[in-house]
């Protein structure tokens, strides 16, 4: 997987990153799960799991500094 671009991610509707953040934090869970009971084959995943979620994290906060501001 690809490191997404922040441009893309910056096009992104507010409900659109909503739905990915929430989408990304259930698949870290069951990452974490999957490794909890030695069942994880890619671990490769946490690290590209977390740098998307981050981008999502950081564009959807700027956008409400911008919104409050």
């Amino acid at each position: 997987m690809a490191r997404p671009n922040t441009s893309e991610v910056r096009n992104l509707s507010d409900a659109d990153i909503s739905e990915k953040i929430d989408g990304l934090r259930r698949e870290l869970f069951q990452l974490r799960f999957e490794q909890a009971t030695r069942q994880l084959a890619n671990t490769h995943r946490f690290k590209e799991v977390r740098i998307k979620l981050a981008q999502l994290l950081t564009v959807q906060s700027e956008r409400q500094r911008s919104t409050a501001s």
